[in-house]
């Protein structure tokens, strides 16, 4: 069920659904559309109340064992292992590409993960361990986590993660730009970035934490998939409210549109909060009931994380040998 429409429970007993106390973007002026062609779904109105009702049914579904072995299986194949510190260094970058590359060392039917992410400078390092092994590198530009630098700059970041190495890009909208009605300039940034892109993929990060109500979240996402977004992800990682369940069933409900109108498939990637394999497969879960079994491959479905892989870890020892083992027999990078 579409949730796409104004509530009229929700009418007459409060206002707008928001997400946190910030600042509210101003109505579409009648007659806007995005640009681009064939016209991608009307924006809308998000009925929350129907959204989080499902969001929530749906993180209750159980599933058997052999399907939650696939499940844990198939968040390690779209994980995208991240850290992103000021402390990083070349040896901490190096350790962790091992970890996307061997999971469980002493488990070699575990899959692997599908990208390191690391900042740019960083991304040599990555690639350096990673040539050839089928694990991509992702790096985050744009000015992250708060997207408020020029454009001209930004641009010049993503060009040169991609001179550096990246093949994958995780660029930050500018928010301040969005919650003032500047839908152009987050709409031109994002098209000037895929075009800095080259044969990289670009995913945009919204930060919903920050965007306020879910009308902004799927404003924002139609935005970022006009403009060219090759994914379209939740947040950074740095602030909360991240990807909670309503938020990731709001984004994947406007992929969904998307390719309904225009045949268009757009991945998704959520990222920040994620830490328990429970909350991974209820992801999975929700990718699944809402866009299909085809969106489930690390080609249109990524988890951003760095807590998480050692849970899931530890969760599929205990489904294949019956006992639970704990955190000090995996390592930390």
């Amino acid at each position: 069920m579409s949730t796409t429409r104004t509530s009229a429970r929700l009418a007459g007993r409060r206002g707008a659904p928001r997400l946190v106390g910030v600042a509210q973007a101003p109505a579409l002026p009648a007659g806007f559309e995005l640009p681009l062609e064939p016209r991608l779904p009307r924006i809308g109105s998000v009925d929350a109340v129907a959204l989080e009702e499902r969001a929530a049914s749906l993180a209750k579904r159980s599933i058997k064992r052999d399907a939650k072995v696939f499940a844990l299986e198939l968040a390690i194949r779209t994980t995208d292992l991240t850290t992103l510190e000021g402390a990083d260094t070349p040896g901490k970058v190096a350790a962790l590409c091992s970890k996307a590359l061997r999971p469980d060392p002493t488990d070699p039917s575990i899959p692997r993960c599908a990208a390191i992410c690391v900042y740019p400078n960083l991304v040599p390092t990555a690639r350096e361990r990673l040539d050839g092994s089928g694990v991509h590198v992702a790096a985050v530009a744009t000015g992250f986590p708060s997207g408020q630098y020029p454009t001209q700059i930004k641009v010049a970041d993503v060009r040169s993660a991609v001179e550096l190495g990246a093949d994958e890009i995780d660029m930050v909208i500018d928010r301040g730009a969005f919650l003032s009605g500047r839908y152009a300039k987050v709409y031109d940034e994002v098209v000037r970035a895929k075009e800095a892109c080259g044969d990289a993929h670009l995913k945009v990060i919204l930060e919903t934490g920050e965007l306020g109500t879910y009308d902004n979240v799927r404003r924002a996402t139609l935005l970022a998939i006009a403009g060219g977004a090759d994914f379209v992800k939740t947040s950074t990682g740095k602030i909360n409210p991240a990807a909670t369940l309503p938020v990731a069933l709001c984004m994947l409900e406007a992929v969904r549109d998307v390719h309904a109108e225009t045949g268009r498939r757009v991945g998704f990637k959520a990222a920040g909060g994620i830490r328990q394999a429970k909350q991974a497969v209820q992801h999975l879960v929700l990718v699944h009931e809402t866009l299909g079994a085809e969106w489930l491959t690390p080609d249109l479905y990524r988890l951003g994380a760095s807590s998480l892989l050692n849970d899931i870890l530890m969760q599929l020892r205990k489904e294949k040998t019956g006992a639970y083992q704990g955190p000090d027999y995996f390592t930390l990078d």
